[in-house]
Protein backbone atom coordinates (compact mmCIF):
# COMPACT_ATOMS: atom_id res chain seq x y z
CA UNK A 1 0.00 0.00 0.00
CA UNK A 2 1.48 3.36 -0.99
CA UNK A 3 2.06 6.22 1.45
CA UNK A 4 -0.61 8.68 0.34
CA UNK A 5 0.04 11.52 2.78
CA UNK A 6 -0.94 15.19 2.45
CA UNK A 7 1.51 18.08 2.73
CA UNK A 8 -0.38 19.29 5.82
CA UNK A 9 1.05 16.67 8.24
CA UNK A 10 2.34 18.54 11.31
CA UNK A 11 3.02 15.80 13.87
CA UNK A 12 4.09 12.14 13.96
CA UNK A 13 2.87 9.74 16.67
CA UNK A 14 4.92 6.56 16.48
CA UNK A 15 5.45 3.26 18.21
CA UNK A 16 9.00 2.46 19.32
CA UNK A 17 9.99 -1.24 19.32
CA UNK A 18 9.98 -2.69 15.82
CA UNK A 19 9.21 0.76 14.38
CA UNK A 20 12.09 3.00 15.47
CA UNK A 21 14.54 0.20 16.26
CA UNK A 22 16.63 -2.25 14.25
CA UNK A 23 16.64 -5.72 15.78
CA UNK A 24 15.72 -4.18 19.13
CA UNK A 25 18.40 -1.46 19.17
CA UNK A 26 18.58 2.28 18.51
CA UNK A 27 20.80 3.21 15.57
CA UNK A 28 22.47 6.34 14.17
CA UNK A 29 19.79 6.30 11.47
CA UNK A 30 17.08 6.85 14.09
CA UNK A 31 18.85 9.85 15.62
CA UNK A 32 19.54 11.29 12.18
CA UNK A 33 15.88 10.95 11.18
CA UNK A 34 14.51 12.41 14.42
CA UNK A 35 16.89 15.35 14.22
CA UNK A 36 15.88 16.05 10.59
CA UNK A 37 12.20 16.05 11.55
CA UNK A 38 12.88 18.30 14.54
CA UNK A 39 14.78 20.75 12.35
CA UNK A 40 11.88 20.78 9.88
CA UNK A 41 9.43 21.62 12.68
CA UNK A 42 7.61 18.27 12.65
CA UNK A 43 7.42 17.08 16.29
CA UNK A 44 7.49 13.36 17.09
CA UNK A 45 5.57 11.80 19.98
CA UNK A 46 6.49 8.22 20.90
CA UNK A 47 3.56 5.93 21.76
CA UNK A 48 4.98 2.75 23.27
CA UNK A 49 4.13 -0.19 25.45
CA UNK A 50 7.39 0.24 27.35
CA UNK A 51 7.34 0.93 31.09
CA UNK A 52 7.10 4.31 32.76
CA UNK A 53 10.61 3.88 34.12
CA UNK A 54 12.07 3.06 30.69
CA UNK A 55 10.23 5.88 28.91
CA UNK A 56 11.22 8.46 31.52
CA UNK A 57 14.86 7.83 30.63
CA UNK A 58 14.46 7.60 26.86
CA UNK A 59 12.41 10.77 26.44
CA UNK A 60 15.14 12.76 28.17
CA UNK A 61 17.71 11.78 25.52
CA UNK A 62 15.90 11.56 22.19
CA UNK A 63 14.91 14.68 20.20
CA UNK A 64 11.16 14.11 20.62
CA UNK A 65 8.25 16.19 21.89
CA UNK A 66 7.19 13.61 24.48
CA UNK A 67 6.26 9.97 24.94
CA UNK A 68 3.21 7.95 25.94
CA UNK A 69 4.15 4.89 28.02
CA UNK A 70 2.48 1.59 28.89
CA UNK A 71 0.16 1.51 25.86
CA UNK A 72 -1.62 4.67 26.92
CA UNK A 73 -1.16 4.75 30.68
CA UNK A 74 1.01 7.84 31.10
CA UNK A 75 2.45 10.75 29.13
CA UNK A 76 5.92 12.21 29.64
CA UNK A 77 6.04 15.74 28.20
CA UNK A 78 9.78 16.08 27.72
CA UNK A 79 11.70 15.44 30.92
CA UNK A 80 9.02 16.75 33.31
CA UNK A 81 6.80 14.75 35.64
CA UNK A 82 4.48 12.23 33.95
CA UNK A 83 0.74 12.70 33.55
CA UNK A 84 -1.63 9.77 34.14
CA UNK A 85 -3.97 9.20 31.21
CA UNK A 86 -6.19 6.61 32.94
CA UNK A 87 -8.16 6.73 36.20
CA UNK A 88 -6.79 4.16 38.62
CA UNK A 89 -7.55 3.11 42.18
CA UNK A 90 -4.73 3.30 44.71
CA UNK A 91 -1.60 2.09 42.89
CA UNK A 92 -0.71 -0.79 45.21
CA UNK A 93 -4.31 -2.10 45.02
CA UNK A 94 -4.23 -1.83 41.23
CA UNK A 95 -0.88 -3.63 40.99
CA UNK A 96 -2.12 -6.45 43.22
CA UNK A 97 -5.21 -6.96 41.04
CA UNK A 98 -2.99 -7.19 37.95
CA UNK A 99 -0.69 -9.67 39.73
CA UNK A 100 -3.65 -11.83 40.73
CA UNK A 101 -4.85 -12.08 37.13
CA UNK A 102 -1.33 -12.86 35.90
CA UNK A 103 -1.02 -15.72 38.41
CA UNK A 104 -4.37 -17.09 37.21
CA UNK A 105 -3.03 -17.09 33.64
CA UNK A 106 0.08 -18.92 34.83
CA UNK A 107 -2.06 -21.81 36.01
CA UNK A 108 -3.02 -22.53 32.38
CA UNK A 109 0.21 -21.23 30.82
CA UNK A 110 2.97 -22.14 33.30
CA UNK A 111 5.70 -21.11 30.84
CA UNK A 112 4.91 -17.38 31.09
CA UNK A 113 7.17 -15.30 33.30
CA UNK A 114 6.92 -11.75 34.56
CA UNK A 115 8.90 -9.35 32.37
CA UNK A 116 12.07 -7.86 33.90
CA UNK A 117 10.72 -4.32 33.48
CA UNK A 118 7.42 -5.08 35.19
CA UNK A 119 8.69 -3.64 38.48
CA UNK A 120 9.02 -0.25 36.77
CA UNK A 121 5.39 -0.17 35.62
CA UNK A 122 2.40 1.61 37.11
CA UNK A 123 -0.67 0.93 34.97
CA UNK A 124 -0.16 -2.45 33.26
CA UNK A 125 1.45 -5.89 33.81
CA UNK A 126 3.78 -7.50 31.29
CA UNK A 127 5.27 -10.85 30.38
CA UNK A 128 7.40 -12.09 27.47
CA UNK A 129 5.60 -12.90 24.21
CA UNK A 130 8.25 -15.40 23.04
CA UNK A 131 7.09 -18.99 22.69
CA UNK A 132 3.38 -18.13 22.68
CA UNK A 133 1.26 -19.23 19.74
CA UNK A 134 -1.57 -17.17 18.20
CA UNK A 135 -4.01 -19.56 19.91
CA UNK A 136 -2.31 -18.95 23.27
CA UNK A 137 -2.54 -15.20 22.80
CA UNK A 138 -6.20 -15.41 21.80
CA UNK A 139 -7.03 -17.53 24.84
CA UNK A 140 -5.20 -15.14 27.18
CA UNK A 141 -6.99 -12.16 25.68
CA UNK A 142 -10.36 -13.85 26.12
CA UNK A 143 -9.56 -14.66 29.77
CA UNK A 144 -8.53 -11.08 30.51
CA UNK A 145 -11.54 -9.55 28.79
CA UNK A 146 -13.96 -11.89 30.56
CA UNK A 147 -12.43 -10.70 33.85
CA UNK A 148 -13.01 -7.06 32.90
CA UNK A 149 -9.43 -6.28 31.82
CA UNK A 150 -7.78 -5.44 28.52
CA UNK A 151 -5.04 -7.45 26.82
CA UNK A 152 -2.67 -6.72 23.96
CA UNK A 153 0.74 -7.78 22.72
CA UNK A 154 3.62 -6.52 20.63
CA UNK A 155 6.78 -8.00 19.15
CA UNK A 156 8.27 -7.84 22.66
CA UNK A 157 5.68 -8.34 25.41
CA UNK A 158 2.14 -9.19 26.40
CA UNK A 159 0.25 -6.58 28.41
CA UNK A 160 -2.61 -6.93 30.91
CA UNK A 161 -4.16 -3.48 31.33
CA UNK A 162 -7.32 -1.56 32.18
CA UNK A 163 -9.97 -2.28 29.56
CA UNK A 164 -10.22 1.34 28.36
CA UNK A 165 -6.46 1.86 28.12
CA UNK A 166 -5.13 1.97 24.55
CA UNK A 167 -2.77 4.02 22.45
CA UNK A 168 -5.45 5.84 20.43
CA UNK A 169 -7.43 7.04 23.46
CA UNK A 170 -4.24 8.24 25.14
CA UNK A 171 -3.02 9.99 22.00
CA UNK A 172 -6.34 11.83 21.64
CA UNK A 173 -5.93 13.13 25.21
CA UNK A 174 -2.36 14.24 24.59
CA UNK A 175 -3.35 16.06 21.41
CA UNK A 176 -6.09 17.91 23.27
CA UNK A 177 -3.86 18.88 26.21
CA UNK A 178 -0.53 19.58 24.54
CA UNK A 179 -1.16 20.09 20.81
CA UNK A 180 -4.60 21.76 20.68
CA UNK A 181 -3.85 23.44 17.35
CA UNK A 182 -3.18 20.10 15.60
CA UNK A 183 -6.18 18.12 14.37
CA UNK A 184 -6.22 14.37 13.65
CA UNK A 185 -6.06 15.06 9.90
CA UNK A 186 -2.71 16.83 10.45
CA UNK A 187 -1.24 13.80 12.21
CA UNK A 188 0.28 10.56 10.95
CA UNK A 189 0.36 7.53 13.25
CA UNK A 190 3.00 4.83 12.79
CA UNK A 191 3.36 1.27 14.11
CA UNK A 192 4.24 -2.33 13.40
CA UNK A 193 2.27 -4.76 15.59
CA UNK A 194 -1.09 -5.63 17.21
CA UNK A 195 -0.72 -3.22 20.11
CA UNK A 196 -0.62 -0.42 17.52
CA UNK A 197 -3.97 -1.44 16.04
CA UNK A 198 -5.92 1.42 17.64
CA UNK A 199 -3.52 3.87 15.95
CA UNK A 200 -4.57 2.38 12.59
CA UNK A 201 -8.27 3.17 13.17
CA UNK A 202 -9.12 5.39 10.22
CA UNK A 203 -12.20 6.82 11.92
CA UNK A 204 -9.94 8.39 14.55
CA UNK A 205 -6.70 8.91 12.62
CA UNK A 206 -7.15 9.15 8.84
CA UNK A 207 -3.42 9.00 8.09
CA UNK A 208 -1.64 5.90 9.41
CA UNK A 209 1.45 4.04 8.28
CA UNK A 210 2.78 0.61 9.11
CA UNK A 211 6.48 -0.04 8.67
CA UNK A 212 7.13 -3.06 6.46
CA UNK A 213 7.20 -5.67 9.23
CA UNK A 214 3.54 -4.98 10.04
CA UNK A 215 2.74 -7.34 7.16
CA UNK A 216 3.34 -10.27 9.55
CA UNK A 217 0.22 -9.26 11.52
CA UNK A 218 -2.19 -7.88 8.90
CA UNK A 219 -4.47 -10.92 8.85
CA UNK A 220 -5.22 -10.49 12.55
CA UNK A 221 -5.82 -6.73 12.55
CA UNK A 222 -9.35 -5.34 12.43
CA UNK A 223 -7.86 -1.90 11.76
CA UNK A 224 -5.08 -1.89 9.19
CA UNK A 225 -2.67 0.96 8.35
CA UNK A 226 -3.64 3.15 5.40
CA UNK A 227 -0.15 2.73 3.94
CA UNK A 228 2.85 0.47 4.44
CA UNK A 229 6.50 1.30 3.83
CA UNK A 230 8.66 -0.90 1.65
CA UNK A 231 11.37 -1.14 4.31
CA UNK A 232 11.02 -2.65 7.77
CA UNK A 233 11.70 -1.25 11.25
CA UNK A 234 13.65 2.04 11.47
CA UNK A 235 14.43 1.98 7.74
CA UNK A 236 10.66 2.14 7.16
CA UNK A 237 10.37 5.13 9.48
CA UNK A 238 13.24 6.76 7.60
CA UNK A 239 11.34 6.11 4.35
CA UNK A 240 8.28 7.87 5.80
CA UNK A 241 10.35 10.83 6.99
CA UNK A 242 11.82 11.32 3.52
CA UNK A 243 8.34 11.65 2.05
CA UNK A 244 7.19 14.10 4.71
CA UNK A 245 10.30 16.25 4.33
CA UNK A 246 10.02 16.21 0.56
CA UNK A 247 13.69 15.42 0.14
CA UNK A 248 15.98 12.40 0.32
CA UNK A 249 17.89 11.84 3.55
CA UNK A 250 21.35 10.38 3.22
CA UNK A 251 21.60 7.41 5.53
CA UNK A 252 24.65 7.32 7.76
CA UNK A 253 23.90 3.79 9.00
Amino acid sequence: MPLDLPDSIRLIATDMDGTLTRRGKFTPLLLQTLEALQTAGIPVVIVTGRSAGWVHGVVSYLPVAGAIAENGGLFFPGDTEPEFLVDLPEISTHRQALANLFHQLQQDFPQIQEAPDNRFRLTDWTFDVRGLSPADLQAMGDRCRSAGWGFTYSTVQCHIKPAAQDKATALAQVLQRHFPDISPVQLVTVGDSPNDESLFNGDRFPHSVGVGNVRHYLDGLAHKPAGITHAEEVEGFWELAQQLLGQPLTSSA
